[in-house]
């Protein structure tokens, strides 16, 4: 998340202000920050209460909190324009798996292949009795569920570069 070069920060000691693109609610559109009125309805709406207020006061998912399940309910109630209904094939973000992943370092752990309901994650075992995630990103919805459950925080997300055509 990017953070806000003020004072504030500075006495938090949050000094370095990051480049990662904030993950906007499923909708969002391209202008969305200039759209939307910070009235909290999407958030509100949300059945699985993952859209949160960022401390800029705009609304961003947050899959610590659970998975998205593309239900809309987020774009249904945004009076704004800066959610709109689409489909999860449009959603930009995508899971990635980094080396603090529990099975990597070999403690058996497949807490998020157990939630991945497109089963895009997959593990192959390795000597030493580790294992190695394996993201089949043709499958990732990046639902963020895999997230939620992973005990070792080792899920992140990136927007994805090119759609295939």
């Amino acid at each position: 998340m990017t953070v806000e070069l003020n004072r504030r920060n500075f006495l938090r000691g949050k000094l370095k202000q990051s480049d990662a693109p904030r993950m906007y609610p499923p909708g969002a559109q391209p202008n969305f920050e200039r759209l939307c009125s910070q009235c909290g309805e999407c958030s509100s709406a949300c059945p699985e209460a993952i859209i949160i207020r960022h401390e800029t006061g705009l609304p961003v998912v947050d899959f610590t909190r659970g998975g998205c399940t593309f239900c809309n309910a987020c774009t249904d109630v945004c009076e704004t324009g800066a959610l709109l209904p689409a489909p999860s094939e449009d959603w930009p973000w995508q899971a990635e798996i980094g080396s603090s992943c529990f099975s990597l370092n070999g403690i058996a752990c497949r807490a998020c292949e157990d939630a991945c309901e497109p089963r895009a994650i997959s593990f192959r075992l390795m000597t030493g009795g580790r294992s190695s995630p394996i993201l089949d990103t043709d499958q990732c919805t990046g639902c963020g569920e895999c997230s939620a459950t992973c005990p070792a925080s080792a899920i992140t997300f990136a927007t994805i570069k090119e759609k295939a055509a």
